[in-house]
């Protein structure tokens, strides 16, 4: 019986394992008949999962670059300008944006950093001004201007990197102002006004002539070099400071070559100056006295006919008489001799109507008593090509020019030159 029990037992357990492995096959069927297959995609980067995305291994998402889309105020220098930017919230998260800097035309307006930044706004303000670090970028734009205003395409960006993108770009420029209109047209009407009047003072009066009185009625006295020089260099200093200024806002624009130039020119006129008065007084003194001479002598010598006459009206005369009209005679002889001295002393200091009158200013300029001369030619022409120097300088630099010390020193030759020979030139 106990046979028979094990049997049995031995036959439930592998009845028991039958049914176990019939029902895990079933179990395997029906999940391999319900899981989905996974298909390709398209392309052949696959999606990740969730899973995989929270991984420390993940490619993070593209930040959107920030693009200027709109300005507010002047794009002007000495001026401030408000951009706004979108997308720049994001960009400040992870950049500094202290070390933005404008772009003009493509270049970068170094030192000229935001005043102002409000990033959750994309907002920036700055104040364009003229630093040691953008002064060139500044020339260039501003330099050898053709108007008031340019068109120019504008940006913003890191100050050692690429600019972001603009709606301002080459296709839709901005006007960049070079010249206020408002101050350009009141400075235009000094300008004017000075030049105009300057003008006329210099035709109608001695302002730029030779001093004193002209002898000849309703004319004029010749015009002088050492005054039309410093006139000259007067006008170019007072127009080129006003542009500088109108363009740049810059005040402290004049060099030490320049003061040293206007020195010579001043120097020039001062000079000329002092010898033309030595000159006049000289003169002065001389006629009176030659004047004096020439009228005690007239009298002395009519006083000698008049005892001459006297004498040869007697109807005899003595021998005391004879010796006595001798004598007068040969004081009168002498008399007329010296009074023919002065005469041609008085006459060669008394210069003709035509010499003391103007013959046009460059005529007047350029010659002296004897003519046309080259000492004046030298100085005339070294100040016109100094002139042309200068006004190039500061229309294409917007610079006053530093002359160096070798130009200044051969001006003051042709100055020194001008003035060494102004004294044998008669007044």
């Amino acid at each position: 019986m106990n046979q028979r029990i094990s049997l049995f037992v031995i036959s439930l357990l592998v009845v028991l394992l039958i049914s176990l492995g019939g029902a895990a096959h079933v179990l395997q069927a029906q999940e391999s008949t319900s899981k989905p297959v996974a298909t390709p995609a398209p392309s052949s980067t696959v999606s990740p999962s969730p899973a995989a995305s929270a991984s420390p291994q993940a490619v993070p998402a593209a930040q959107p670059s920030p693009k200027v889309i709109a300005i507010q105020g002047h794009l002007e220098l000495d001026d401030i300008i408000e951009v706004d930017l979108e997308h720049f919230a994001e960009w400040a998260a992870q950049n500094n944006p202290t070390k933005l800097v404008p772009y003009i035309n493509g270049r970068a307006v170094r030192g000229d950093y935001p005043e102002e930044i409000h990033a959750s706004r994309g907002h920036l303000q700055f104040h364009l001004q003229i630093t040691p670090e953008n002064k060139d970028v500044w020339v260039d734009l501003l330099g050898e201007p053709h108007g008031l205003r340019k068109l120019v395409a504008f940006s913003v960006g890191p100050e050692d990197k690429a600019q972001f993108d603009s709606v301002f770009d080459k296709k839709n420029e901005i006007l960049l102002t070079v010249i206020s209109p408002t101050y350009g047209v009141i400075a235009l009407l000094v300008v004017l006004f000075t030049l105009i009047l300057f003008i006329w003072l210099a035709r109608t009066t001695n302002l730029i002539r030779e001093p004193g009185e002209c002898p000849v009625p309703k004319k004029l006295r010749p015009y002088n070099l050492g005054r039309t020089q410093m006139a000259f260099w007067f006008f170019l200093l007072y127009m080129s400071y006003l542009v500088i200024w109108l363009v740049t806002a810059a005040l402290d624009t004049i060099t030490a070559s320049l003061l040293g130039l206007m020195g010579i020119s001043a120097g020039t006129a001062l000079s000329e100056a002092l010898i033309d008065s030595g000159k006049i007084d000289a003169t002065t003194n001389q006629m009176t006295e030659l004047t004096a001479e020439k009228q005690s002598l007239e009298q002395t010598l009519a006083d000698l006919q008049s005892q001459v006459d006297a004498l040869n009206a007697k109807a005899s005369s003595t021998p005391e008489d004879l010796a006595g009209r001798d004598d007068l005679s040969k004081q009168l002889q002498d008399g007329r001799t010296r009074l023919a001295q002065i005469n041609q002393q008085i006459q060669s200091l008394t210069r003709p109507a035509s010499a003391t009158v103007s013959q046009g200013f460059l005529r007047d300029i350029l010659s002296d008593f004897s003519g046309y001369s080259f000492h004046r030619f030298q100085i005339f022409a070294w100040t016109i090509v100094l002139g042309i120097m200068f006004v190039s300088s500061v229309y294409n630099n917007l610079t006053m020019p530093e002359f160096s010390a070798t130009l200044l020193g051969l001006m003051g030759i042709s100055s020194g030159t001008y003035i060494g020979f102004k004294f044998p030139e008669k007044k």
